[in-house]
């Protein structure tokens, strides 16, 4: 039987981008970039002033000697001459300096009296003056391959002209759950039956991994019915089922599969929760099989799918973000697998704390609710007290990180 570490190197492994598309920039926030980008024009554009004020030739300004203002420079409408010797031009922040101005006084530094500028300091050359491409220039590369595009770059890029661009989508992600027991949210379960929770969740994961969930619903407990779902994956990027892959009488998701041409990968790992997870390829495409069990499903979702998406999405396996963490409380083990324990970090003034809550069965979803973490417990352990160092799978950064960043 695989390890996780030896599961999650098989997806890696087989797992490649998405071919990339081209979107229009305002559609394009949030997925990762496929080729660099480079800026059309010089920026700033042409010479400009970082201030209100009056902008002149510093050469031909003497502190209490008087300049003659003859125009104006606003943004949008720039002074349209050349400024001589002793002349000055009131202009506003952004607005171009005219040929022969160099620089900028703050309109409180001066005192006008009619045409007359009278400036109130000492003035050095250049002062208050943006200079053409001083930020970039044409040409010149903004952001690289595999940068992921947030609304700063959104911003650089249509500063620099840049309206279309060339980008890995998002993964559109087919999504099942399997079981004569399930009923779909909203109906009234009958004897014996439970809400089909596991698709809800998986939608809403992957919704927070900005993909595109395709739900299809819930598959019965034999195999044509598989197949008439299986039949509607075909434009999609990813499969997901749930239930149905360990080895009793009515798991029938792998035989399923394996009879339409599924290439398995692993089937099994030494975890705990999420022993029987299945991975392989169907019709090329990567297909993951996790346990029905709530809280193994949300397990090897984390563990496996979530690496798996972002490669698809072309950020590379960003899916499993690891950090040193001190434990709040003790934490008891048993057991010969690696155990996967929900936990909630938070960060504080000296690091990383976590908790581990003690409901951890795998059939219950509670443990999942406000965690965002994982802990892998080493193999071996007995016992992790209080205060002990270890490593988290984190899932989504605590609260308090945006205003604390280690």
């Amino acid at each position: 039987m695989l390890t996780y570490k030896q599961a999650l190197q098989q997806v890696v492994a087989t797992i490649k981008p998405l071919p990339p598309v081209e979107l229009p920039l305002t559609a394009a926030n949030g997925l990762v970039l496929s080729a660099p980008l480079a800026a059309r024009w010089d920026m700033p554009r042409w010479d400009n002033s970082a201030m209100d004020g009056f902008a002149f030739a510093a050469a031909s300004a003497v502190v209490a000697a008087g300049l003659k203002i003859v125009g104006r420079s606003f943004a949008g409408h720039p002074f349209g001459d050349r400024l001589r010797s002793g002349e000055a031009i009131q202009i506003t922040t952004g607005a171009p300096l005219p040929p022969g101005a160099d620089t900028v006084v703050p309109v409180e530094d001066t005192i006008v009296e009619g045409e007359q500028l009278l400036l109130q300091t000492t003035i050095r050359k250049g002062q208050h003056v943006r200079y053409r491409g001083e930020e970039y220039r044409a040409g010149e590369e903004l952001l690289a391959q595999g940068v992921r595009l947030t609304a700063g770059g959104v911003g650089l890029l249509a500063g620099a002209g840049i309206e279309q661009v060339r980008v890995f989508p998002r993964p559109r992600v087919a999504i099942f759950s399997t079981g004569d027991e399930l009923v779909e949210l909203g109906q009234q379960p009958g004897p014996g039956q439970i809400v089909n929770s596991n698709l809800q969740y998986l939608v809403a994961r992957l919704h927070e991994c900005d993909c595109i969930p395709v739900p299809l619903g819930i598959g019965e407990d034999h195999c044509d019915d598989l197949d008439r779902i299986l039949d509607r994956t075909g434009e999609t990027d990813l499969l997901l089922t749930t239930g149905g892959v360990s080895v009793g009488e009515k798991d029938l998701v792998k035989q399923t599969l394996l009879r339409r041409g599924f290439e398995q990968k692993f089937w099994k790992v030494a975890i705990k929760p999420g022993k029987p997870v299945l991975f392989g390829t169907l019709d090329g495409k990567p297909c993951f099989g996790l346990p029905g069990n709530p809280a193994a499903t949300a397990a090897t979702f984390e563990l496996f799918v979530r690496p798996a998406l972002s490669l698809l999405a072309g950020a590379g396996d960003s899916g499993s973000t690891r950090r040193i963490a001190r434990l709040s409380n003790a934490v008891k083990i048993a057991g010969s697998r690696q155990l996967l324990l929900w936990c909630r970090c938070s960060w504080t003034d000296d690091g990383y704390r976590v908790e581990v809550p003690r409901r951890q069965d795998s059939g219950q979803a509670r443990s999942i609710q406000g965690a965002n973490a994982l802990l892998p417990v080493p193999i071996g352990s007995s016992t992790l007290p209080a205060g002990a160092e270890v490593e988290i799978i984190l899932l989504r950064l605590p609260c308090a990180q945006a205003a604390h960043r280690p």
